[in-house]
C-alpha cells in the first residue's frame, strides 16, 4: 500500500502565502543585501577621500617644486599634473587613461588601442560612414585612440553614437562638435572624451544610424543634449567646453555610473545637467558622479546638476553665476559639495545654492546634503541636511579638503585647451528648457524630467553588507519560497517574476 499524498494548501492560500512573504522580503532585501547596480562602488565615501588625497598631493607637490622650473606647468589640479608635464605627452597620449580621478577613474577609453586619425570631418552617411571620419571611428568595435589631423568643425547630421572603448583626445586641435543629434553614449562603457567643444546641438532622429560594424537601426527623435548618456558606465569628460544645446548639456540616466566629468567649461544654457531619469526610477540609486574642476560661468540658470538618486561628489568647482539655482534634487540623492566657490548672482531670491525640486521639507530634511570647506560669496548660502550634519561624512572629513581659495588655480585651465573656451555670440536656437523629443521604439537616449514609470527595479542603497543573522534569515525565507513554488503546479501560480 501506498501512502496518500500529503494534501496541498488550497491555491488561493498558496498564493496568500507567497505574496506576504514577498511583502516582507522586499524591504530586508533592499535594508540588509544592498542590492546595486553592476559596477558601483560600495563605499563611495572612500573615493570622495581619494579625490581629496589627490588633490592635496598634487598642492603639495607644487609647493615643494616651488623654486623649480617644473613647477611652471603644475597647478595643483591633480589630473593636469599627471600628463601636461611632459613636453613629449603627444607621442603618449594614451597616458592621460591613467590620469582619471573619483568615480569615473576606471574608464580606459581606447588604451592599448590603435591610433585612429581623423582626416575628414563631413558626415554625410550615417548608415555606411566614410573612413577617416569621426563617425566611422566611434562605431568601430576595437579599442581606438581617436585624435584629430586639423582643426575641423563637425557638423553632425544625426546623433553620433559612440562603441565602448573609444578615447576622443582633441588634444593639439581645435575640435568642435555640433549639428544634429550630437553625441549619445548608450549601453556601453569605457570611454573618455577630452578636449572638445560641444555646441548648437539639435533633437534629429527618425532615421537608420550605424552604431557598429555589424548593426544599423532605426533610431528615434532624441532630445538635442550636448552629451547623451544612457544605461552606460565607466565614463571620463574632461577638458570640454559645453554651451547652446536644446536640452541638457549633459545627462546621464537610466542607471547610468561611474562617471567622472572634469576641467570643463559650461556657459551660455538653461538646464545645463541632468543626473537620473525620474524619481521612480529605482536603478538610478547606484549612479555615482564625481564633478571636478570646472568651471560653470555665464549664461547659465540652473542644474548643475539637478540629481535625482544616487552618489554626487561635487569638489573644487567654479560656480560663477546662476539665475536660478546651482544644485538641485529630488528623491534623496547624497550631494557631497566640498571645497567650491559659489559667487550668488544679484538677485536676492537666487542666493540659495541648493533646490529640493517640489518636495516638502518634512521629507528632504534626512536627505544627505553636505557642504563642506565651500566658499559662499555674494550673500550665497548651501542649505544642508540630514546625515550631511554628522556622522556619515566622519570619514570623508578626515582629509579636509584645500580651500576654495585655490579654485582659481585648479580651474585656470577649465574647458578646451589652446583656444577660446567658450562660445559667447547669441545663437537664435537651442539651450531651451523644453524637451524637444523623446526616445520612440529604439530610438534617442532621450532623458526624462517627468515622472513617467520605467521598469519598477528593486534596487538598494549603498550601505554596508548586512551581518550574518539577517543573511541567515534571507536564505531561509528564500528557500521557504522556493519549496512553495515547486509545490504549486511547478510555479504556475507566480504570475509575478521574482527580480532577486
Amino acid at each position: 500500500m501506498f501512502a496518500a499524498p500529503p494534501r496541498m494548501p488550497h491555491p488561493k492560500l498558496r498564493s496568500i502565502l507567497l505574496f506576504s512573504l514577498l511583502a516582507f522580503l522586499c524591504p530586508l532585501i533592499k535594508a540588509s543585501f544592498n542590492l546595486t547596480l553592476p559596477h558601483q562602488h560600495p563605499f563611495p565615501e572612500d573615493v570622495a577621500l581619494q579625490v581629496q588625497r589627490k588633490v592635496n598631493a598634487s598642492l603639495s607637490r607644487r609647493q615643494l617644486l616651488a623654486s623649480d622650473d617644473q613647477t611652471q606647468c603644475l597647478t595643483g589640479n591633480p589630473i593636469d599634473d599627471c600628463w601636461k608635464c611632459d613636453p613629449n605627452w603627444a607621442n603618449n597620449r594614451q597616458h592621460l587613461a591613467d590620469c582619471g580621478i573619483g568615480f569615473g577613474r576606471a574608464a580606459m577609453g581606447g588604451k592599448g588601442g590603435r591610433i585612429y586619425v581623423v582626416t575628414d570631418s563631413s558626415d554625410r552617411d550615417t548608415v555606411n560612414p566614410t573612413p577617416g571620419t569621426l563617425r566611422h571611428a566611434v562605431i568601430q568595435d576595437d579599442p581606438l585612440w581617436i585624435i584629430f589631423s586639423a582643426n575641423m568643425q563637425i557638423k553632425l547630421k544625426h546623433e553620433l553614437i559612440v562603441n565602448s572603448f573609444k578615447t576622443i583626445d582633441g588634444r593639439g586641435a581645435n575640435v568642435e562638435i555640433t549639428g544634429n543629434g550630437c553625441i549619445t553614449l548608450q549601453y556601453i562603457s569605457n570611454v573618455i572624451i577630452h578636449n572638445i567643444r560641444v555646441y548648437n546641438c539639435l533633437p534629429s532622429g527618425n532615421t537608420i544610424i550605424r552604431s557598429s560594424p555589424t548593426h544599423a537601426g532605426w533610431r528615434g527623435r532624441s532630445d538635442g543634449d550636448g552629451i547623451s548618456i544612457f544605461s552606460s558606465r565607466n565614463l571620463w569628460i574632461d577638458h570640454c567646453s559645453l554651451s547652446h544645446c536644446t536640452d541638457g548639456l549633459i545627462d546621464a540616466i537610466m542607471g547610468s555610473t561611474a562617471i567622472t566629468i572634469s576641467n570643463s567649461y559650461f556657459t551660455y544654457h538653461n538646464e545645463v545637467m541632468l543626473l537620473g531619469h525620474n524619481d521612480r526610477y529605482l536603478p538610478d540609486s547606484g549612479m555615482q558622479v564625481t564633478i571636478a574642476f570646472n568651471h560653470f560661468g555665464e549664461g547659465l540658470v540652473q542644474r548643475m546638476p539637478r540629481c535625482r538618486r544616487g552618489y554626487i561628489h561635487v569638489v573644487n568647482n567654479d560656480f560663477t553665476e546662476w539665475k536660478m539655482y546651482a544644485i538641485g534634487g529630488s528623491a534623496n540623492p547624497t550631494i557631497n559639495s566640498q571645497g567650491n566657490r559659489y559667487i550668488a548672482p544679484p538677485d536676492p531670491d537666487a542666493k540659495e545654492v541648493t533646490k529640493r525640486v517640489d518636495t516638502d521639507e518634512k521629507e528632504w530634511s534626512d536627505w544627505n546634503w553636505r557642504t563642506d570647506g565651500d566658499m559662499l560669496v555674494n550673500g550665497a548660502f548651501f542649505v544642508p541636511s540630514g546625515e550631511g550634519l554628522s556622522a556619515q561624512y566622519a570619514q570623508a572629513s578626515s582629509v579636509e579638503p584645500k580651500s576654495s581659495g585655490l579654485i582659481d588655480q585648479l580651474t585656470v585651465n577649465a574647458g578646451v585647451l589652446g583656444g577660446p573656451r567658450d562660445n559667447s555670440v547669441s545663437i537664435s536656437y537651442g539651450g531651451g528648457s523644453t524637451t524637444a523629443g523623446s526616445a520612440n521604439g529604439n530610438g534617442g537616449a532621450g532623458s526624462s524630467d517627468g515622472d513617467g514609470d520605467i521598469f519598477s527595479m528593486i534596487f538598494g542603497s549603498s550601505s554596508p553588507p548586512p551581518p550574518t543573522s539577517s543573511t541567515a534569515i534571507f536564505f531561509s525565507l528564500l528557500a521557504t519560497i522556493l519549496v512553495l513554488y515547486m509545490t504549486t503546479n511547478k510555479g504556475a501560480l507566480l504570475s509575478l517574476p521574482l527580480l532577486l
